[in-house]
């Protein structure tokens, strides 16, 4: 199985937000083995050098580290993955408010619509 990739970003950036996703989800938790390069190459249907430089960025941002002989894990450091997940919410957060204010939303009214929504996905109506 391959992964669909946008055209506007690289993508071993694309592999390394998936990636933090899965950390963020806990389908991937602390001191989990990341899959070898080879085998998320073939998973994903890149180049494993792309792999690689995925790798390399995560352990840029110490969300990873490599272990010589072992392969790439997950930090167990929770204080960087903490920040990882704190910092991922503001980004978020941020992008959602300014769209909503360049289509001329008003901030009581985005509150509003985000306070409606989370009513009715407490109910299951959004999932």
């Amino acid at each position: 199985m391959t992964d669909t990739f946008q055209t506007n970003q690289p993508i071993y950036l694309q592999l390394v937000e998936r990636i933090k996703k899965e950390i963020m989800r806990d389908e991937l938790k602390p001191g989990d083995k990341l899959p070898s390069v080879r085998e998320l190459a073939v998973q994903s249907g890149v180049n494993p050098n792309t792999v690689q430089r995925t790798y390399r960025e995560l352990e840029h941002e110490k969300i990873a580290e490599s272990r010589r002989g072992q392969g790439t894990f997950v930090t167990e450091d929770s204080t960087i993955l903490t920040k990882m997940r704190e910092s991922t919410k503001q980004i978020e957060i941020e992008r959602f408010v300014i769209g909503m204010k360049e289509m001329g939303y008003r901030e009581p009214e985005i509150i509003e619509g985000l306070q409606t929504f989370l009513q009715l996905s407490k109910r299951g109506d959004f999932e």
